[in-house]
């Protein structure tokens, strides 16, 4: 066993900070996640840097905001020349691997033909794109990955290297997954068809992260430590997880958000009522909904992350069992949240609320984190790469230059410890006809959103008062000198965050 940490980074997509059993969630059950919140620390205040899949992991794997690592909306590619924490980690003898969705470049069809993606949901199914990067091609170390098992899409529309897994597991099954995955349209559906539990993609993450630590631990990477990404594609849409963890949430036992019915005030928004009004592309994002098909979606969804809650305790079971739990830094989290009927709205998008921009995070560093521990203090998955990097004791001179985000290893060993005094969210949103660019403050108290296509306009929200975000203060004759304060705040982080690239390379 190697003497330094090894590092299980998990990452799930679209789970809310709130669908934990552990943050108080009344019906849905997490008894892994909750047990290694038990072991280490969770955050009551962790943030996305960007509330779209590939600009936050982008983030979360260069440490910088998209503005920066050029990430800025889905559809894109991470560029192979911008570092990583994880080829950091490959150059300082650590063993990386990743496991399930990676999300460095884009899933459909490019605009630009010539282009090619790793990813490209049916490059890894259609024998016109030979020579795309995919199956034997597919490129390797990948942003700094010595190995690679990809999950490509969400829900039963998923290829990669899963599909190569499917198509041992079951014939018939993988055939019908290429029948969907071919047709882009179902990743925007609501629900999809439903998968056999040994065949599901969450079965394939656990399996192969186990085997992982299996080959581990018979000393297939010499002494080197690991750092294991795995990465589940649930509980985002579509969902339809296995039948026998569906059967444990119903409809009717769900619990509505207080703010369901503000759907028809929203109208007059001047932002979101022009898109309430025209759905922007094929109605996948700030979708309008009715009260049967949110509390549909959300027993499914409480299903998806009780599933992916059990693969985790068998991860987790595995780590220990193999004898790594007390060298291994385990850290949970997700790389947005999603609505699930807040304000009458389904999925994510371009939006002022709290459902898409907050994240779970939970934290386990054996020798440092406190058992049980909670912090109410703001971070950012921008912090991410810069902490793990100063916990595994990297030097600074070997970091990916100029990152941006903070080190939260104080509040690791002291959870009342205050680092950030705030958090900035960029949110660029560009997919069909829809372009938009909002940016996002989060304070203590506050919560500001200003639009880039609204002057004098935006929405700042009491998070203490008022957390289900019914009373824009905006408006408010008495907050106006609070206003500015918040504006003048929100155009100083934007300044900071903003790129410095490329270099200045004129003498003094």
């Amino acid at each position: 066993m190697s003497e330094k940490f090894n590092v299980l980074f998990i990452i799930t997509d679209a789970h809310r900070a709130d669908h934990l059993g552990c943050s108080g969630n009344p019906i849905l059950k997490t008894p892994n996640l909750d047990k290694l919140a038990n072991q280490g620390v969770r955050f009551t205040n962790a943030f996305c840097t960007n509330p779209i899949c590939m600009p936050n992991r982008a983030s979360m794997i260069t440490g910088l905001y998209p503005n920066v690592h050029g990430v800025r909306s889905n559809g894109m590619i991470l560029q192979p020349d911008i570092p990583t924490i994880t080829q950091t980690l490959h150059n300082n003898n650590w063993h990386t691997a990743a496991i399930g969705k990676i999300h460095h470049q884009f899933w459909m069809f490019p605009f630009f033909s010539k282009i090619k993606s790793a990813e490209d949901i049916s490059s890894w199914i259609d024998d016109r794109a030979k020579k795309a990067p995919v199956r034997e091609n597919f490129p390797l170390p990948y942003y700094g990955y010595d190995e690679v098992e990809l999950v490509t899409g969400n829900g039963s529309i998923c290829t990669g290297h899963y599909i190569e897994w499917l198509e041992e597991k079951s014939l018939k099954v993988a055939e019908e997954v290429k029948k969907r995955a071919i047709n882009y349209d179902s990743l925007f559906d609501l629900f999809c068809d439903e998968i056999p539990e040994e065949c599901y993609n969450t079965t394939y993450v656990m399996e192969r992260s186990i085997a992982f630590l299996e080959r581990y631990t018979k000393g297939n990477y010499g002494d080197k430590p690991f750092y294991l990404h795995c990465s589940f594609p649930d509980p985002h849409y579509p969902v339809y997880p296995p039948k026998r963890f569906q059967d444990m949430y119903k409809p009717e036992d769900v619990i509505l958000p207080k703010s369901f019915n503000d759907a028809k005030n929203l109208y007059n928004h001047k932002y979101l009522g022009e898109h309430l009004k025209k759905p922007p592309f094929k109605r996948a994002f700030l979708r309008e909904s009715t009260e049967s098909e949110v509390r549909k979606f959300i027993a499914l969804t409480y299903a998806s992350v009780a599933y992916v809650d059990f693969c985790i305790g068998q991860i987790l079971a595995s780590l220990n069992d193999l004898g790594h739990s007390n060298n291994t830094i385990v850290i949970y989290n997700s790389d947005h949240g999603d609505l699930m009927g807040d304000h009458g709205l389904l999925f994510k998008g371009p939006c002022p609320f709290n459902g898409v921009l907050q994240i779970p995070s939970i934290w386990k560093v054996p020798g440092l984190t406190k058992p049980g521990s909670i912090s109410n203090s703001l971070i950012s998955s921008i912090d991410y790469p810069k902490t793990i990097l100063n916990l595994l004791g990297i030097e600074k001179k070997y970091h990916p230059p100029d990152m941006q985000g903070f080190d939260i290893t104080p509040i690791l060993n002291d959870p009342k410890m205050k680092i950030r005094d705030c958090c900035f969210i960029e949110n660029d949103e560009e997919i069909g006809p829809l372009k938009s660019r909002l940016r996002h403050l989060i304070t203590e108290e506050y919560k500001l959103t200003v639009y880039e296509s609204l002057p004098n306009y935006g929405d700042i929200y009491d998070r203490k008062n008022d957390p289900d975000e019914l009373n824009n203060l905006w408006y408010i004759p008495d907050f106006k000198e609070k206003k500015f304060e918040l504006i003048d705040k929100l155009l100083h982080e934007n300044l900071k965050a903003q790129t410095r690239y490329p270099k200045r390379i004129a003498g003094t």
